[in-house]
C-alpha cells in the first residue's frame, strides 16, 4: 500500500449512492446498516470528507444506482440475487423518497452525476469511465456504500481500467462486520492502491 498525495486536477471523490434509503432515518436500508455506520462514524465522516475535497477543488462525481420503476428486471434472463430483492423492496424506488438524495450529499454546482447503475459495478453500462477520462482523472477515491457490494465492484472495475484506486474504510458500511472486514482486509489489498480511515485521507488531501 502506497500513501498517495492527490493532485485535485488529477482526482476524483466517486460518491457512491447516497440515497436517503440507504443514509437517512426511515430509509428502507439504514436498519440493515446503522449500527455499522453508527460504529465507523459515517455520517459525520461523510460530511468532513465531502466538505474537504470541496475545498481542495477535488472533482465530486455521484454514482448512482439505478432508481426502481415497474417492470425492471422482471422480464430479464439472468437478474441477480440483489436485482430480485430490488423487485420486492422498491430499494431506490423513481419519484420516492428513498430515492432521492439524502439532503447533505445531492449534487451541487459543478458535480457530476453520471447514468445509474444496474447492478454494483458505477462503470458497467455508464459514462463513468468516460466522464473520468473527459476530466483528466486518474485517481479515485471512493465512499458511500455497500463496501462489499458497489463500492468494491466499482473500485475494482476502476483498478482494471488503470485508475489509482483509494477506499476509505470508514466512509462506508455493510449489513455485517464480516461483510467490512472482507473488503477491506481480504479483499480491497488484492486491487486497491491505498486502503485509508478519513482521518488519514484528510491529512493527505491537498491544503487539508
Amino acid at each position: 500500500m502506497d500513501s498517495p498525495r492527490y493532485d485535485a486536477r488529477k482526482t476524483a471523490l466517486l460518491f457512491v449512492d447516497p440515497y436517503n434509503d440507504f443514509l437517512s432515518e426511515g430509509g428502507k436500508l439504514w436498519p440493515a446498516i446503522q449500527a455499522i455506520a453508527e460504529e465507523v462514524h459515517l455520517l459525520d465522516n461523510l460530511r468532513a470528507i465531502q466538505s474537504a475535497t470541496r475545498q481542495a477543488g477535488i472533482q465530486k462525481v455521484i454514482v448512482p444506482h439505478r432508481r426502481w420503476q415497474p417492470g425492471d428486471y422482471e422480464c430479464w434472463c439472468h437478474p441477480s440475487p440483489t436485482q430480485r430483492l430490488l423487485m420486492t423492496r422498491k430499494t431506490f424506488a423513481k419519484d420516492s423518497w428513498g430515492g432521492e438524495w439524502h439532503p447533505e450529499f445531492g449534487p451541487q454546482a459543478g458535480d457530476i452525476v453520471v447514468h445509474e447503475h444496474w447492478a454494483s459495478s458505477g462503470f458497467a453500462n455508464t459514462d463513468l469511465d468516460f466522464q473520468l477520462k473527459q476530466h483528466g482523472i486518474s485517481h479515485v477515491i471512493l465512499v458511500g456504500l455497500l463496501a462489499n457490494t458497489c463500492v468494491e465492484t466499482t473500485a475494482r472495475y476502476a483498478q482494471e481500467l488503470g485508475y489509482h484506486v483509494t477506499l476509505v474504510k470508514d466512509a462506508t458500511a455493510a449489513f455485517q462486520r464480516e461483510m467490512m472486514h472482507a473488503a477491506h482486509a481480504l479483499n480491497g489489498p488484492t486491487y486497491a492502491h491505498s486502503i485509508v480511515d478519513t482521518r488519514a485521507l484528510l491529512q493527505a488531501l491537498p491544503h487539508a
